[in-house]
């Protein structure tokens, strides 16, 4: 018996055409005290629901995308341009598609201009079969009017599967019964207003911009409203709780930020269809945001460039999939690849502490870990405390942390040799010099730095005072080694 296919996660919503043009501004035009653009790179991609719909399609789920086009050439472009893991379901749309032009010199933009628009009209049958076969379905509305047209549908399909409203302040409010709704805090305060409803008058802190969700979730009644923040992250409300969830990125992301909401919504709808409670969702939604946003955002090529498929996953874009491949890109960009060693057996200050001072020295920060049979061989019967999986995922949890390379031999060398750092970092009080690794790093023209360590924290000081009980201290000996222990 062939098992059925796996319902799709519908992004209902307004679909606009992104344009960017990019180039230089050397000089002024004659007439007006105006730059004038060199053109280098013009490109155009779906915007809106398209976006957000192309986004939930690269984490390999069968999408369908309900949106209004009609027979402009601005539609047809967007119909070219969307991924094959997006399946199209249109409503007629009465006038153009909106399209969305930033120019940009040298990367900053200088101006924006808008143009076109048009109105929705009736969904026909596909759009309501869509919406009732639905795993889940995420409303993208940018006040374009997708979302009226199907208002009653979007209210049933709230009370059977989990429903995500990314709102807008000309749009419509959420249904009724929507598992998230995920304002950015300017929307959540437009939409409010800021002067009547700022608190203790600090209109944008934390416990503000929660305020301002709990009361958002209580007005649409939904279950929970996530307020995002840009680079700080997002603050997540529930009605009626005191106190909302600052949810923080995982690290300042620098990058553009053209399409982050629609990657946030997009995989916060992707984990509350996988059977995430709305505090997950939320976590994994602000961490691939920041992603997205250090990888290029919306206007990253490699989003759109590759063809056949829907592109790699937000990590991929930042983070090559393995220790090797990030030196080799890092490199062919002429930056500086750092990298460190140890056991890591029980994260400590010290280990924090080295590990961020490394990662500022250059470009990117691996990790060169232990195996098991490593760390047993280096320290002894009952060691590694913890298995090199959990070591590894700890350490990648570490916003400084770029890449985790394991290596099962007594001493990095092997790895060192096919990595080949610019910098090796180690912590203690000894010189470079004396460092076993300096000799190879010199055969490529590497250098060993030796970098400030915690005195007194090792893992060997964590387990003993562990196995003596609770009541032994837990301040740093006063003496301590030379030598830091791993």
């Amino acid at each position: 018996m062939t098992a059925a296919a796996p319902r799709p996660l519908v992004v209902v919503g307004d679909v606009l055409l992104d344009q960017d043009i990019d180039g230089e501004a050397t000089r002024l035009a004659p007439d007006a005290p105006a730059p004038v653009v060199d053109v280098d790179v013009d490109r155009s991609r779906p915007g809106g629901a398209g976006l957000a719909a192309t986004l939930a399609a690269r984490q390999g789920r069968d999408v369908v995308l309900v949106t209004a086009l009609g027979d402009d050439t601005a539609s047809q472009t967007v119909r070219n341009a969307l991924t094959p893991g997006v399946r199209l379901v249109e409503l007629p749309l009465d006038g153009t598609l909106p399209v969305k032009t930033r120019i940009r010199a040298g990367g900053r933009p200088l101006v924006r201009v808008d143009r076109g628009g048009g109105t929705p009209g009736n969904p026909g049958p596909d759009a309501l079969a869509a919406l009732r076969d639905a795993r889940a379905v995420l409303v993208a509305d940018y006040g374009r009017g997708t979302a009226v047209a199907l208002r009653r549908q979007l209210g049933a399909a709230a009370r059977r599967v989990p429903l995500v409203w990314d709102p807008h302040p000309r749009g419509e409010q959420p249904v009724p019964g929507a598992r998230l709704a995920t304002p950015s805090a300017a929307e959540a305060r437009a939409l409010l207003g800021s002067a009547r409803h700022a608190l203790s008058g600090d209109a944008d802190s934390l416990h503000a911009h929660g305020g301002r969700g709990a009361r958002l979730a209580e007005r649409w009644r939904a279950a929970a409203v996530a307020v995002t923040l840009g680079e700080l992250g997002a603050v997540l409300a529930l009605p009626h709780r005191e106190n909302p969830m600052y949810v923080p990125a995982p690290h300042l992301a620098q990058g553009d930020p053209c399409g982050a909401g629609d990657c946030f919504a997009a995989t916060a709808a992707g984990a509350l269809a996988d059977g995430a409670l709305p505090e997950e969702a939320v976590q994994l939604a602000v961490a691939e945001a920041a992603e997205f946003v250090t990888a290029g955002g919306a206007g990253n090529p490699a989003l759109w460039d590759l063809p056949g498929g829907p592109g790699p996953h937000p990590t991929e874009l930042r983070r090559p999939a393995d220790a090797h491949a990030l030196a080799e890109a890092v490199r062919a960009r002429g930056g500086t690849v750092v990298a460190t060693g140890g056991c890591f057996d029980l994260l400590h200050a010290g280990h924090v502490g080295l590990l961020q001072n490394a990662r500022r020295i250059g470009d990117c920060l691996i990790v060169c870990v232990n195996s098991d049979d490593s760390v047993g061989r280096l320290k002894g019967p009952g060691r590694p405390i913890n298995p090199v999986a959990d070591r590894i995922r700890v350490l990648s949890g570490l916003g400084c942390v770029d890449a985790v390379a394991v290596f099962d031999e007594d001493t990095p060398e092997p790895l060192l040799r096919r990595l080949r750092p610019d910098v090796w970092v180690k912590g203690g009080d000894y010189s470079a010099d004396a460092l076993p690794e300096t000799a190879v790093l010199r055969d490529w023209g590497g250098q060993a730095l030796v970098l400030p360590y915690l005195d007194g924290r090792s893992t060997t000081e964590l387990a003993r005072r562990a196995a003596l009980g609770p009541h032994t201290s837990t301040q740093p000996p006063a003496t301590s080694p030379l030598h830091p222990r791993r």
